[in-house]
């Protein structure tokens, strides 16, 4: 564990997504709301945007022409995704969590994170895809259970039995 002001690095993947924001309100109460400030951690919240390019999928005539337009979606797709990290922070009095948004696929931007900020924990929600969904769309908690230098905590929104 911890010692003195050397504190170990939990990073948490978010993005627009319910299972996203759900990991970061579980990590939060888990492990920050009822210790801040005394967590053995400190809190890095990253979210991965994708590149216009790359949102757009096929390149072909008029791509040139829309790239921008996507590209600025994109960008307030991040706002509202920071924005919102940090009301669910603010709303459970961690102060001290720092945000960034790095342009590229999830899966490669939260193992490369890991990796430059020699993280001990990543924090990921899960949407739940079955196999088929999962090897079609790809699983960025599965990539990062697999690829990431660090513990990598899958965060499951329990299912409301009725």
């Amino acid at each position: 564990m911890a010692t003195g002001d050397h504190k170990q690095l939990m990073i948490v993947g978010v993005d627009e997504s319910e299972p996203s924001i759900y990991a970061l309100e579980w990590t939060l109460d888990h492990f920050f709301a009822p210790y801040s400030p005394n967590s053995p951690f400190k809190l890095l919240i990253v979210h991965a945007k994708p590149s216009a390019i790359s949102a757009i999928g096929l390149a072909g005539p008029g791509t040139a022409e829309v790239v921008p337009f996507v590209d600025a979606d994109l960008k307030k797709i991040a706002a509202r995704v920071v924005e919102k990290a940090k009301e669910i922070c603010h709303s459970r009095s961690v102060s001290d969590a720092t945000v960034e948004v790095i342009e590229g696929d999830a899966r490669n931007v939260l193992c490369e994170v890991v990796e430059r900020h020699h993280a001990s924990v990543l924090v990921v929600g899960s949407h739940g895809y079955g196999a088929i969904k999962r090897a079609v769309l790809g699983s960025v908690s599965d990539y990062c259970a697999h690829h990431a230098h660090c513990s990598v905590m899958i965060v499951k929104k329990p299912k409301i039995k009725g």
